[in-house]
This record gives C-alpha cells, sequence and structure tokens, in this order.
C-alpha cells in the first residue's frame, strides 16, 4: 500500500517524498543495538531531519516504525512543526506480536495494559521473550511518554472493528480515521469459468490454513492456492499432504494471482487472527469475486454476509460450506456461493480516502 498510494498521490498532482528503512536480520552487538534503536533510534532521526529539512512537507506518513525507524521519528516531525499521520496496519502499538494471536487461537491479554507482561511470558513476539521484551519495552516508554497521545495527529484505521481495538488498547478515539485499502489498478470483472476454489496468502499458523484443509476434505471440489511460502518449506509439504484435489502454485506476480481470481468461484479466507485489511479482498471485489471468511475481526466486517460472500467460524472446519445444503445458513454450497458476484470496488482516489486523513492537519 506504501508504494501505491504514493503513486495515487503523485497522480493527482501532489509532490511526494519518500524515506524508507529495511529491517535485516541482526545478531550478536548489532541485536543489541536494533533493540535499542527499536524504542529510539537516533540515527533514523537524524536522516529524518535532514529530510525536512529539504523537503519541508506540509504533513509526514508513516507507514511502519518497527523498528529500525521507531517513534523517535515522530518527536524529528515535531520539532519541525510537521503534523503526523500513522497508518495502523497491523495491532503492533497494543499487541507485541502485533497480530492478537497466540497458541492457534485470538488472545487479547495485553490489550489495554500499561506493561504487556502477558506478551513477554508467552513470547509472543517471534517466539522469543528476548524479543518480545524488546517490543514491549518500547510500548511501554512511548506510553508513559505520551507518545500515542500527543506525538500523532491522526491514525488511519483500515476498519470500524480494529479502529475498537486501539481505542481499547488506548490510543485517542478522536485521532483515528478509517481508511480501507484499495486495488490501485481495474483488474477487470472476471466470471469463475475456471470452476475452482482460491485462497490467496502465507502459509502461516495465524492465516488459517489447516483449518481450511480440513474443511477441504470434507468439501472436495477443485481447490487452487498461491502463496509466499516457498516449495522447500516444511509448512507447505505438510499441509500438501493434509489435502486432496489442490493445486498448490507457490508465490506468483501480482497480474497472476488477479487472472486466478477472474477465472475463481470464491476466494477462501480462513484467517485465525483479526486481520486489518488484508488487500485480497479488495482484489477479490475488484473481480466480482465473493469471500468466504472467517466471521471476526476485520475479515468479517468486511464480508457483507449472504451479498458479497459467507461467514463461517474461525478454526472450525465443520461450519464450513457442504455441498449438499441443510438447515444452517452456512451450509450451503460453494458452487451455488461462487455463482453470487460481489459489486465491484471503484478504484480509490485521493478525494474520497486520503483527504479525510490529511485535510484537517
Amino acid at each position: 500500500m506504501f508504494r501505491s498510494e504514493v503513486a495515487l498521490l503523485r497522480e493527482h498532482g501532489h509532490e511526494v517524498s519518500t524515506l524508507t528503512a529495511e529491517n535485516g536480520a541482526v545478531h550478536g552487538v548489532r541485536s543489541l543495538v536494533a533493540a535499542r534503536d527499536a524504542v529510539w533510534s537516533f540515527g533514523f532521526q537524524r536522516r529524518l531531519r535532514e529530510c525536512l529539512g529539504q523537503t519541508r512537507p506540509d504533513v509526514v506518513h508513516f507507514h511502519n516504525t518497527f523498528f529500525q525507524v521507531s517513534p523517535a521519528a515522530y518527536y524529528a516531525c515535531r520539532d519541525a512543526g510537521v503534523p503526523v499521520v500513522q497508518t495502523l496496519h497491523n495491532y503492533r502499538l497494543v499487541c507485541p506480536s502485533a497480530t492478537f494471536y497466540r497458541s492457534g487461537r485470538v488472545c487479547e491479554d495485553c490489550l489495554g495494559k500499561a506493561v504487556p507482561l502477558p506478551g513477554i511470558r508467552h513470547g509472543c513476539y517471534r517466539g522469543s521473550r528476548g524479543q518480545t521484551t524488546v517490543v514491549a519495552g518500547m510500548l511501554t516508554a512511548h506510553r508513559w511518554l505520551g507518545t500515542w497521545q500527543r506525538s500523532i495527529d491522526a491514525y488511519i484505521a483500515m476498519t470500524e472493528f480494529a479502529r475498537e481495538k486501539f481505542i481499547a488498547g488506548g490510543l485517542p478515539a478522536e485521532k483515528i480515521v478509517i481508511k480501507p485499502n484499495f486495488c490501485p489498478v481495474d483488474p477487470g470483472i472476471g466470471h469463475g469459468a475456471g470452476g475452482y476454489a482460491l485462497f490467496v496468502g502465507r502459509l502461516s499458523p495465524e492465516k488459517g490454513v489447516e483449518t481450511l484443509m480440513a474443511a477441504w476434505r470434507r468439501l472436495g471440489g477443485p481447490f487452487r492456492s498461491t502463496s509466499s511460502v516457498t516449495a522447500r518449506s516444511p509448512r507447505r509439504w505438510r499441509i500438501r499432504r493434509k489435502a486432496e484435489r489442490c493445486h498448490w502454485l507457490g508465490w506468483q506476480p501480482k497480474e497472476k494471482v488477479l487472472a486466478l481470481m477472474r477465472e475463481a468461484q470464491i476466494l477462501l479466507i480462513p484467517s485465525g487472527w483479526y486481520e486489518t485489511f488484508g488487500l485480497v479482498i479488495a482484489e477479490a471485489y475488484a473481480t466480482g469475486l465473493p469471500v468466504i471468511g472467517s466471521r471476526h475481526g476485520s475479515v468479517g466486517a468486511i464480508i457483507e454476509d449472504g451479498r458479497t460472500g459467507l461467514h463461517v467460524r474461525p478454526g472450525d472446519p465443520e461450519d464450513w460450506p457442504t455441498r449438499s445444503s441443510g438447515p444452517s445458513r452456512t451450509r450451503v454450497s460453494w458452487r451455488p456461493c461462487g455463482r453470487m458476484r460481489a459489486p465491484p470496488t471503484r478504484r480509490i482516489t485521493r478525494r474520497r480516502e486520503l483527504r479525510p486523513a490529511h485535510g484537517d492537519l
């Protein structure tokens, strides 16, 4: 979304400068430096001050500050008198793991806590108590400093569901606006002629792929998956052994994914975590492709049950639609659901979506 928003703003005549940092692997002494930088990066703060002096922007829009950028960047903007907008792409500011997901289930144990001790105890960030302590330290330090309340002028959440979670976690409600993700190009409306169901995403636990495979053993029917996991991934091969009639495509370029969506009858999103706003749903709707997805979190909020797709209980393969109709509302065939067409989404312009976040700063 970072590149798409930059391109969209430039297309509408705005001058946009970018400043980025890469989170590379860290080891040894470098890991200690990274831990310090996660809380307060003096190096990036200096870079940003130089950039602000040269470009003199009207607003600075952050997409991710963890860990190389750090909240120190907000203070550089405040010192320069430049308003700050922060997009909330995940739940990092209220959950050390950024996902509200632990041990195969939704977890909100740290939500609203001044110090996220449960996250440290369970090692929620990358399975490491040490690394989680760094994240928790960053969150706690800036909560005490008032960074989240005073140094950011506006937050962008993707859905109303996500906005409510951030408010429950302590972010100021009056500063959080909603701007969903968008599909930057019109992929064209598909017709579902391929006759298959489609999954697009990582083969990671929080994505609910194993739930999907358990459901698909009951459902049958052709199924295709494109993911960011390499062919040699142990998780991929373990999941493949559990599934029949599935065609695993591996990573695919965006054009190929959109082509698959145009030919698919249904998109499957079995996420166990809340999500924020997966771009996959916006792309599916842009092709007119309906979605079967978990009824909780942002996925449940985006899908209009019975109109643009169907809701299912997260983590419960028995709740997924079967091929024979039954008394339950979700017990419908995925083939009839595939003939349901989602209303195509129009491209979101700066006038409709970016001005509410930037216009009043």
